[in-house]
């Protein structure tokens, strides 16, 4: 019996890592498909946008090492105009004109204000553009999802991390997952009519 029993606590233990590592792989998977979403939400910013910060940080950052403070305000600098565009973008539109040519302009509390002058919306037309309060969520979204972008970018945070504490591991991996989240949720259930700057034309 003892023999039997010392038996079965062996095969329990070979047992034992099998499962720990099955949940460890589907964790895995879990955490990987998300950041999948996550980096999918990227497709929700200015192309331009997105192409310039993966362009130039890079460079800005000296491939994540950062050797001096020049190094840092300039990644800064980026990340501030980059969050900055990601905003303000957010409330462009575009529309195309009697002749067919697409038309871009800002949203304003009275309709949209053409950037180059060259035409003019009707009044009805021009009510459905104007300045909305979700087009003030989608801009905040955009710029918490470009937060996300710019943590999964590994120059960026070894650049301003290069010894980061477990502590500071665990918040840089959770904190773009969660943004992802609740972004995805948001514009899944609030999509965005607007078509401007950077963003997909209008049909």
């Amino acid at each position: 019996m003892k023999i039997s029993e010392e038996d079965e606590e062996e095969h329990d233990q070979e047992k034992q890592p099998l499962l720990s590592e099955t949940q460890e792989t589907l964790i895995q998977k879990a955490i990987n498909q998300t950041f999948k979403s996550t980096a999918h939400l990227a497709n929700l910013l200015p192309t331009g946008t997105v192409l310039t910060f993966h362009l130039l940080s890079p460079i800005f950052t000296s491939q994540g090492h950062c050797t001096n403070s020049i190094n840092q305000s300039l990644t800064i600098l980026l990340l501030s105009l980059c969050t900055f565009s990601c905003f303000f973008l957010s409330f462009t539109d575009s529309f195309k004109d009697s002749s067919g040519k697409v038309r871009y302009g800002f949203a304003t509390l009275h309709g949209l204000w053409i950037l180059d002058g060259g035409s003019r919306l009707s009044p009805e037309m021009e009510k459905s553009y104007r300045m909305k309060f979700i087009d003030w969520l989608h801009a905040f979204m955009n710029v918490l999802v470009f937060g996300a972008v710019a943590l999964f970018n590994k120059n960026v945070v070894m650049c301003f991390f290069p010894e980061p504490s477990e502590d500071i591991v665990q918040l840089l991996t959770c904190l773009p997952v969660g943004i992802g989240v609740v972004c995805s949720s948001f514009f899944v259930a609030f999509p965005t009519t607007r078509h401007g700057i950077g963003f997909p034309l209008s049909p």
